[in-house]
């Protein structure tokens, strides 16, 4: 410390910048209630709902034409099972990942700089296991049969296999989901009675009188609520790991090469948490600009976010490495040395090059600081991981696939347009969600960020 810098109280503790100390505690909660409480939608928000709500009805048509006429519209062949739909429902449910990490592992660390982001990166889980729950329950062909999968007591004795990875993925899935949601709704509570508070008409103060449930800040509630958020972030937290490892499983018991691996859990998990990282940036960073929330979701932000995203990212690229490694020399495999070949060089070569761009080469570049800080281009960093980490599902899944221990049996896979629909359907769905918790419910936890201001204010002396 240098002799010119002011001494600090005795057990002061320097807390890190995460807010801008100018707002006071009741502007610090209009600003965030104010995009609620506003009588008329944001034009942007508006057109990106409009958009998003054509792209819903592109959804539910291709939904109907596939339960119509059956999961032959998709690209789907032999040898190629699984393509789109297992391809996207991975991808989402990855990009669900980052909510419950940055809202319940950092909790439990105590991770300050969460706070601005925690219920944004919550809400855009919930969404997104959405969309991923919808392939699962479309590709078993006859969704309507798909209570079969719960082990509901029943007279038919059509007990559901629990061999079978289907079923790993159903338990796994909606109890993510249920947890997530559950975290999610808790930790709104306090911020729904404060819109309760300012509510300005009687269907609003009706309605967010009954979602808060009766809560009126006692000691009681506050206590009570301590306790079940710090119970439900410790349910959540095995669910990061254990969740993506489940969905790897569903490759790695199979015998086919490039499925077969050890490596996949720990390899699934941190690509997910990579992809939900970058999901988190790509729609934080427009959301930070238009709404004008730079003092909530700081450069700080930014710049942890992104170091995660380097972290995970050297995690994945040890994951390709390894892969290749095993298969080429480790394993003395020639089918698995055949697949990496084919994966490199065969018809689909081009994926997995633009893979290792978008996954390894671009995202090196968050090493710079300057890089990190500087918004548009850590916003394009952001999609091209996202495009990254789909093409990562395509090459394990396809190229694995369409060349199997057989000649006779290889093929080609292309997806239909049904399958493009389906996708992009779910994008829709996914925004329109967004747009929703962006119009209507607290994007921010206003109390926490209370309880930072009041922390910078009142440091202990």
């Amino acid at each position: 410390m240098s002799a010119s810098a002011p001494e600090k109280p005795m057990g002061y503790t320097e807390i890190p910048e995460v807010l801008d100390l100018n707002h006071t505690y009741d502007t610090a909660t209009d600003k965030i209630n104010d995009v609620i409480l506003k009588k008329k939608t944001p034009m942007p928000i508006a057109v990106a709902m409009g958009i998003c709500f054509l792209l819903v009805g592109l959804l539910f048509t291709t939904i109907t034409k596939l339960v119509s006429t059956g999961i032959g519209i998709w690209g789907n062949n032999q040898p190629v099972a699984w393509a789109f739909d297992i391809i996207n429902f991975v991808w989402w449910i990855g990009i669900g990942h980052a909510g419950t990490l940055i809202s319940a592992i950092l909790f439990l660390f105590r991770q300050e700089w969460r706070t601005s982001i925690n219920r944004f990166a919550e809400a855009m889980t919930i969404f997104a296991v959405m969309c991923a729950g919808m392939y699962p329950v479309l590709h078993v062909g006859r969704p309507w049969l798909a209570y079969w999968l719960l082990p509901y007591v029943n007279v038919m004795q059509m007990w559901p296999q629990f061999r079978s990875p289907l079923m790993w993925d159903v338990f796994a899935v909606s109890t993510y989901f249920t947890i997530s949601l559950l975290f999610w709704y808790t930790g709104l509570i306090p911020d729904l009675a404060s819109l309760r508070d300012r509510a300005k008409t009687r269907v609003s103060r009706v309605v967010t009188g009954i979602l808060s449930m009766g809560w009126r800040g006692s000691a009681r509630h506050w206590q009570r609520y301590d306790i079940i958020y710090l119970l439900l972030a410790g349910l959540s937290t095995p669910l990061v790991v254990s969740v993506h490892s489940i969905v790897s499983l569903d490759f790695a018991v199979a015998q086919l090469p490039g499925w077969h691996t050890t490596i996949f859990p720990p390899y699934f998990v941190a690509g997910a948490v990579y992809s939900g990282f970058a999901m988190v940036l790509t729609l934080a960073i427009p959301v930070r600009a238009y709404f004008g929330f730079k003092d909530f979701i700081t450069q700080r932000h930014l710049d942890a976010m992104s170091k995660v995203m380097l972290a995970t990212g050297l995690i994945v690229i040890y994951g390709y490495a390894m892969e290749a490694f095993i298969a080429l020399v480790y394993s003395g495999n020639p089918n698995e040395a055949f697949m990496m070949k084919n994966r490199m060089f065969g018809p689909y070569g081009w994926s997995y090059w633009l893979l290792i761009l978008c996954n390894g080469v671009i995202p090196q570049l968050l090493w710079l600081k300057r890089v990190r800080l500087h918004t548009p281009t850590l916003w394009v960093i952001s999609i091209v991981i996202n495009i990254g980490m789909w093409l990562e599902r395509f090459v394990i899944i396809v190229t694995s696939l369409h060349r199997d221990f057989v000649p006779s049996s290889w093929g080609m896979y292309a997806p239909t347009k049904w399958d493009i629909f389906m996708f992009i359907g779910t994008i829709g769905f996914f925004g329109f969600m967004m747009c929703l918790f962006l119009r209507f419910i607290p994007m921010f936890a206003g109390f926490e960020l209370r309880e930072l201001l009041h922390k910078k204010k009142s440091p202990p002396h």
